[in-house]
């Protein structure tokens, strides 16, 4: 075994699992699963409302049995209740729709061990029963409070955020809330029952001020912000989306979206965006980009 010593004498990271897949996991999709996700992220795109098109962020969903094995066959699993979503990229091939049968695998590309703790990243792909790619993910993996020591194999894809834009007004600005009861309808349409978003007296023994809401939730908030507000709704055109979760969603609190027009790539254009809670920024970094037109 290869591995990355913890500097406070905890387990090793074993590099030796980097770069190995996980097994298959097929997923199918239905209108309801579409519409129950759409529901507990309190999406307002009629289409998604009624199952007809896959939230983006929705693409979490048939890989997410796949992401904790990842990161677990580089960190130690008893580090397990330290772990907390620190970043997540997508890129989308094409929306998903009801109707599919999906295929999705993942594996882990690089360790990164800091004071702070150690980032495990993730990538993942999803394709349909043709082998045509859906989607790609980077998920990074946040053991809080453990040092691997150094840096070893992939970062994450790049997605700062450009200072200078803070002297210009955004292109958009988006209010939601965060509703008492979000992190359990959440955890059910996601199927993402991690014990610091459901039970109080957890979340507080991992060090959390109570229980919070998943990241990939705050993240589906700013996914529909940015598509209502830039895109027509029209989910086709969301091309990218990636953000840094800087700090914990508590239920109850309202979710403040700012977005900014960045720059252009080829037949699209880019958008920056931050979120704020309760006066603090809670996602950062983020990036969207949206096709100028639907292909």
């Amino acid at each position: 075994m290869t591995g990355l010593a913890s500097d406070t004498d905890g387990p090793a990271f074993d590099t030796d699992g980097l770069g190995r897949w996980t097994e298959e996991d097929a997923f199918d999709v239905t209108r309801e699963r579409i519409a129950q996700y759409a529901a507990a992220t309190n999406d307002p795109i009629p289409a998604h409302r009624a199952g007809e098109i896959a939230p983006p962020v929705f693409g979490i969903v048939p890989v997410f049995p796949s992401l904790i094995p990842a990161a677990l066959s580089v960190a130690p699993p008893e580090l397990l209740g330290k772990l907390v979503h620190g970043e997540q990229d997508f890129v989308f091939h094409r929306p998903i729709r009801p109707g599919e049968r999906l295929v999705s695998r993942a594996r882990p590309v690089g360790v990164d061990g800091k004071p702070a703790g150690t980032a495990v990243l993730v990538r993942t792909e999803t394709r349909d029963v043709a082998g045509e790619l859906v989607n790609e993910q980077w998920m990074t993996a946040f053991f809080r409070k453990v040092d691997a020591g150094s840096r070893t194999g992939e970062s994450a894809p790049a997605h700062g955020f450009d200072e200078a834009l803070r002297d210009v007004a955004p292109a958009a600005e988006v209010t939601g809330h965060v509703d008492d009861d979000q992190t359990f309808r959440y955890a059910e349409a996601a199927g993402d029952p991690m014990p610091i978003h459901l039970d109080e007296e957890m979340a507080r023994a991992s060090g959390l001020p109570g229980i919070i809401a998943h990241g990939l939730c705050t993240m589906a908030f700013t996914s529909w912000a940015v598509l209502t507000e830039l895109a027509r709704s029209d989910t086709a055109r969301l091309r990218r989306l990636a953000v840094r979760f800087a700090k914990p969603v508590l239920p109850g609190q309202d979710l403040n979206t700012r977005i900014w027009r960045s720059g252009t790539e080829p037949g699209a254009t880019t958008y920056a965006y931050e979120t704020g809670a309760a006066g603090r920024t809670v996602i950062a970094d983020g990036l969207a980009v949206l096709a100028d037109r639907t292909e």
